[in-house]
């Protein structure tokens, strides 16, 4: 009886510990596919691979600073306000670029879109300048413009202006030819088509495209910081590089991925809520604006014969 009792004993601690490593191997499996919680597990992979480089001196502290110094280098930057100061500088001429190439870029979408016959024209121009870096031509807009503001302002707006633009123009080009012959049988003009059909369809690639505009618009204004400005997050990790202050550095480059990062999730908010996780095509918009104006039109439809 009593080997009995100690068999039952042991077949039970058994189970019980082959229970419990089976809830735990599900709970680290689960955790680590839980889209919540896997970029921090990829942070906290990077920052320890980060820590035991630092810790076995694989390179000079001097190349390679600890986490630690570079944390309180960021801590000492953000309570002085100088992190602050050229980040908000930054910003601002990201918004001041990016929109003036949003509206450049929306205008002649919309021209595109009204009369696609005058494409030809300016087609060719427009795809020469795609093709040449923003960066190339600072050289020239430096002796153009000095290094003002308006050299800053132009490479945005050049950096930004052709992935807004293409996004844009897939978004009018691709709309439904059945929807525009609705629009027809209502005697829409061409500008009703444009507004109440064209606009709400091209909705969700034009968001898209200002997404990939904006973070094109960041690369390009600390590259343009490097080179021709005074103040800003570019020209702060130049002249921490300068004064051999690598931490300093890593932390500019921290800060511009943060913000950018930020930014790029507001798109994404703004496409999720307004689309309700589906805005290929902006059928939502189109609904409610067809409609509005199927109501104002009910009294005296204008069919053409």
């Amino acid at each position: 009886m009593k080997r009995r009792s100690d068999k039952n004993h042991k077949s039970k601690g058994i189970f019980l510990f082959m229970s419990l490593r089976f809830c735990a191997d599900s709970f680290f499996i689960g955790v680590l596919y839980d889209s919540a919680f896997a970029p921090f597990l990829g942070i906290l992979i990077l920052l320890a691979v980060w820590f035991l480089l630092c810790r076995a001196e694989v390179f000079s502290p001097y190349l390679l600073p600890t986490p630690q110094k570079v944390f309180d280098s960021f801590l000492r930057m953000l309570f002085s306000g100088e992190l602050l100061r050229d980040v908000l500088i930054s910003f601002i001429r990201i918004l001041k670029g990016f929109g003036i190439a949003f509206l450049l870029a929306f205008l002649l979408g919309m021209f595109r879109a009204l009369l696609p016959a005058a494409e030809k024209y300016y087609n060719a121009i427009v795809q020469f300048f795609r093709n040449v870096p923003p960066l190339s031509l600072i050289p020239l807009l430096i002796l153009w413009c000095g290094i003002g503001e308006t050299t800053k302002t132009v490479i945005i707006v050049l950096a930004s202006f052709f992935p807004m633009y293409l996004n844009i123009v897939k978004g009018f080009t691709g709309c439904d030819q059945r929807l525009l012959e609705v629009g027809d049988a209502f005697g829409y003009t061409k500008f009703e088509k444009f507004r109440y059909i064209l606009l709400p369809y091209a909705s969700a690639d034009i968001l898209v495209g200002m997404r990939i505009g904006m973070g094109y618009s960041w690369r390009a204004i600390i590259a343009a910081e490097m080179i021709a400005a005074s103040s800003g997050i570019g020209h702060l990790i130049l002249f921490a590089q300068q004064l051999s202050r690598t931490d300093k550095v890593i932390v500019g480059i921290f800060v511009v991925g943060l913000v950018g990062l930020a930014t790029d999730k507001c798109f994404g908010f703004l496409l999720k809520k307004l689309f309700k996780g589906n805005g290929e095509n902006g059928w939502i918009c189109i609904k409610a604006y067809t409609e509005g104006i199927h109501r104002r039109r009910a009294d005296a439809p204008r069919f053409k014969g």
